[in-house]
């Protein structure tokens, strides 16, 4: 090999090498700012509900009009999501709860994907009903899941980028993955929990991880979470195989309902939003222009804009 091409492979090396450096940093440095918790408004008002078998879930009302409830994703609780309930809260009364298991809500056992439907069931109840439901990432599933099991209780329901893997675009999530987590988890290996939902699960590449792990103050908090890491993954089940999805579960939801993307997503989640906006009677698709899968803690004011859209007098779906 001669010296000059020599020369030429170390620099793109070094290139590759510094390229990976940067995304490495960004994504530690994003995640940190996403995990970031957030205070409680001073203007919302503290509540309790019981759930059908007693658990009992926390939540905080704010803003007036009617009502909205926000059900938060993966190892997140209601601080996640008080940014763009302060946006939201300007056109509606906000119900932010901390999903059972996580924040002060508590968990009773076992748990089920019905018993978290039946969480949801309750809220509404105690606040009068019905209500808008707006879920995103995960946590579509589980609005999802509500939408067709409460009926008449959901007005209309957005969800945002729900992460179905429905062709080649990405790697399916290993199959195991749930019950390796939950293992994990159960033996007070948390720390390993939440890396192993981050790499095979988030696909976010091992280095950034364990940075992560050594530099964001909000990780001990997602530790804190890690045994409902299998409550999300479980309610993903069969939609991110890499197959269609199996839509039929959703099928009599008659709920209208907006499947909304941000524009800089990955394609792979463009492409599950389509196939389930298509397969709902009442689904529709957007793209919301500039925005990628952070937009509910850096972008609020745009997807509270988005979702007002929706949820307003009067709306059809386009």
């Amino acid at each position: 090999m001669s010296t000059k091409r020599s020369g030429r492979l170390v620099r793109y090396s070094g290139f590759a090498g510094l390229a990976l450096c940067a995304l490495i940093g960004l994504l530690v440095i994003g995640a940190g700012i996403a995990f970031r918790t957030d205070p409680m408004p001073k203007d919302a008002v503290e509540r309790r509900v019981a759930s059908r078998d007693g658990t009992s879930i926390a939540y905080e009302v704010t803003g007036s009009g009617p009502t909205l409830v926000l059900v938060s994703a993966a190892l997140t609780d209601r601080s996640g999501n008080r940014r763009l309930a302060a946006e939201l809260a300007k056109h509606f009364t906000v119900i932010n709860y901390d999903r059972r298991g996580r924040g002060d809500s508590s968990d009773v056992q076992p748990w089920a994907v019905a018993r978290e439907v039946e969480d949801l069931d309750a809220l509404i109840n105690a606040s009068g009903g019905p209500v808008f439901l707006f879920g995103s990432s995960s946590a579509s599933a589980l609005a999802l899941d509500a939408a067709s099991q409460l009926g008449a209780k959901i007005r209309r329901l957005f969800v945002y980028e729900p992460p179905f893997i429905v062709d080649g675009t990405r790697p399916p999530v290993p199959h195991e993955l749930c019950e390796r987590v939950a293992s994990l988890a159960a033996h007070g290996q948390k720390s390993a929990a939440v890396e192993a939902f981050f790499t095979d699960g988030m696909g976010i590449p091992s280095p950034a991880v364990m940075m992560m792990r050594v530099l964001m103050p909000g990780w001990s908090r997602m530790e804190g979470m890690a045994r409902t890491i299998p409550y999300d993954l479980a309610m993903l089940s069969g939609t991110q195989s890499g197959k269609p999805l199996p839509i039929k579960i959703w099928a009599h939801d008659t709920i209208p309902t907006m499947v909304a993307v941000g524009s800089r997503s990955e394609v792979f989640f463009h492409n599950g939003a389509r196939a389930l906006a298509a397969g709902l009677p009442q689904g529709a698709y957007r793209s919301l222009d500039g925005r990628d899968h952070s937009a509910v803690l850096f972008a609020p004011a745009a997807l509270a804009e988005a979702a007002v859209a929706f949820f307003g007098p009067n709306q059809d779906l386009k």
